[in-house]
């Protein structure tokens, strides 16, 4: 005979037994760690020899030139290391002939990069931002020789300076004997011609600096200038550039460290002789050259270093406290 239960037999708890334990899920074969000990050691080798390398052939040089600079040593033996103070630097600033002009030369070399490539390249940025056609392969045309080694552009300007074969002399009849201008050998005439070389190059780097600065411009404020009736140079000069400060910046640090760390052209074309010194010229020239004067050449190579960092330390400072603002 069976009873059917009644409510407080239904509602009863269960009677009391071992709690139930959850077995934890196990994690699915080969995740148990995020890398393996391959993968760690791939990623310190990955990250630690760039890391070597680079403080090894940058910062541990660029100290060491420093330290050199107060010292003469020609480069035999770490004996023949002499503390001499500060007498290279007088040296420098009193005794030799070519430290002024070189520098007079670097100041030029900053002044027709600022002054002709760089608004040429604006222009060009102007012209390709307005999405003509082919302006891919504009582009790609101005901004070959920036992607092309600066000793490659000396060779093929060397060719065009040619004074018998050249491109120049050919064009304006100035390839026959007794007429002939030489445009390297002409101490009047070789800085102006490697600055031609330079800027040629100076300004595909422009254009694609003040590209990218003009394709983060608001559209809605050409618009506005538009409804306005301001025409295409008054919307460019009112509204277009002053947006573009933060490029401007960036364009004027870059420029004075092209002026600076100019060296290559120089090189290629005549080794920085007959009115072309630079101050990268005079480094090289102290320390690999003849004499191999090792501390002299360390002194010119903190000069340098001291115009870059007052120029790059104000930018970097300037630079963090916007990014601090933001």
């Amino acid at each position: 005979m069976t009873t059917t239960p009644t409510k407080d037999q239904e509602a009863a708890p269960p009677p009391p037994g071992p709690a139930s334990v959850k077995s934890p899920k196990r994690a699915p074969a080969g995740h148990n760690r995020l890398l393996t000990r391959r993968d760690r050691v791939t990623l310190g080798l990955m990250a630690g020899v760039p890391t070597i390398l680079h403080v090894a052939l940058v910062w541990v040089t660029a100290l060491a030139s420093i330290a050199l600079a107060f010292t003469t040593w020609d480069g035999i033996g770490f004996d023949s290391i002499k503390w001499v103070g500060l007498d290279n630097f007088k040296q420098l600033f009193t005794d030799n002939p070519q430290f002024w002009p070189a520098v007079q030369h670097n100041v030029i070399w900053f002044v027709v990069l600022i002054l002709i490539p760089t608004p040429l390249g604006l222009f060009l940025a102007v012209q390709l931002d307005k999405k003509i056609r082919f302006s891919r392969v504009y582009q790609t045309a101005f901004f070959l020789p920036v992607v092309m080694s600066l000793a490659v552009i000396g060779f093929v300007w060397q060719l065009i300076y040619n004074p018998d074969t050249g491109l120049i002399n050919s064009v304006i009849g100035a390839n026959k004997p007794g007429h002939y201008i030489d445009w390297i050998g002409d101490p009047n005439l070789n800085l102006w011609a490697i600055l031609v070389a330079a800027s040629w190059r100076h300004a595909g780097y422009m254009m694609i600096l003040y590209l990218a600065g003009l394709k983060g411009v608001d559209p809605s404020l050409r618009e506005a200038s538009a409804l306005d009736g301001a025409n295409e140079w008054q919307t460019f000069k009112n509204v277009i550039f002053p947006t573009l400060r933060p490029t401007n910046t960036v364009v004027l640090v870059v420029t004075i460290i092209e002026a600076l760390r100019a060296f290559d052209l120089v090189f290629v074309f005549n080794k920085g002789a007959q009115g072309t010194e630079l101050l990268s010229i005079l480094v090289t020239n102290n320390i690999i050259g003849e004499s191999s004067r090792i501390g002299y050449g360390s002194a010119i190579a903190v000069v340098l270093l001291v115009i870059s960092l007052a120029v790059i330390i104000p930018y970097l400072i300037a630079t963090f406290r916007k990014e601090r603002r933001a």
